[in-house]
């Protein structure tokens, strides 16, 4: 019964916790995509963009990475399932936690936003069921010059150089990473540099979760098929890539990197350990 009700609480955590970064990061897409010059507040200050996604990223750690750990992606998942011993039982519920938590943080946006959204479809002329249009606030798609098959490759380098951050950030004997509860800062901030350096690609979702949850949404709010499949049928790419880059970027620190850690060599610690026994739950994973 308590294992029951501990896997309960950790599923609405992740649900929250999606949630969270999708309110806080698709409103500020909107602010950027719906309101046009001179009156938007971003178009001269996209790190503004950024660092707003990578505090919601904190932000959903502070609230719920004692009780799950915050994973709020699937990459993560999979990366902590492949390395350091989270249980394989609890991957699929995760994903699906994370999957709902996106889709209930785009319908908080939606709610907030739909007189805009629906002014904005109006004055450009955007059909709902024919153009994405204000849906652009909600998922990602390739940014100019960058193809379906491109951003593919995008997306596996920058979810793996998310996930090799993270697990340096939340590695007990990285003596460089962060101290206590700072961690959770850090990785906002690594979400935002990701953002800031290759955001304008397609939109950096390196979270099949934050991309997915927030498309299927749009879906059966109107958008149907420019949602999914979405334009040059892209809703795949976010989904499939990140699974292949987190665990890319999680075996190059484990294997490249954590071996050679001097304080952990002196430990004489075994290269692997239990994912419980690395950092304090809050500070483990985004």
């Amino acid at each position: 019964m308590e294992a029951r009700k501990a896997i309960i609480g950790e599923l609405i955590a992740e649900i929250i916790a999606v949630a969270i970064i999708i309110l806080i990061g698709d409103s500020v897409a909107g602010m950027i995509v719906l309101y046009d010059p001179p009156i938007n507040p971003y178009a001269n200050a996209y790190w503004g963009v950024c660092i707003t996604w990578g505090l919601a990223v904190t932000i959903a750690i502070y609230v719920t990475g004692s009780v799950s750990g915050c994973h709020a992606n699937p990459a993560v998942t999979l990366a902590l399932a492949l390395f350091r011993d989270f249980s394989w039982k609890k991957v699929l519920p995760y994903w699906v936690a994370q999957i709902i938590g996106g889709f209930i943080g785009a319908a908080i946006v939606y709610a907030l936003y739909v007189p805009v959204i629906d002014h904005f479809n109006a004055v450009h002329h955007f059909a709902r069921d024919l153009d994405a249009g204000a849906a652009g606030m909600f998922f990602t798609s390739p940014g100019p010059f960058i193809t379906p098959m491109h951003a593919f490759t995008d997306e596996i380098i920058l979810t793996a150089f998310l996930v090799l951050g993270i697990f340096a950030i939340t590695e007990q004997y990285n003596e460089a990473a962060p101290m206590a509860n700072s961690g959770a800062l850090i990785i906002g901030l690594l979400v935002a540099a990701i953002g800031a350096s290759a955001g304008f690609l397609e939109a950096w979702a390196i979270n099949p979760a934050r991309d997915f949850g927030p498309r299927l949404f749009c879906f059966f709010a109107g958008w149907g098929t420019g949602a999914i499949p979405g334009k040059l049928n892209y809703f795949w790419v976010p989904i499939v890539a990140p699974l292949i880059g987190g665990p890319i970027g999680a075996a190059i620190y484990q294997f490249a990197v954590r071996p050679f850690l001097p304080k952990r060599v002196a430990a004489g610690m075994p290269q692997r350990i239990a994912a419980d026994a690395v950092v304090p739950p809050v500070d483990r994973v985004a």
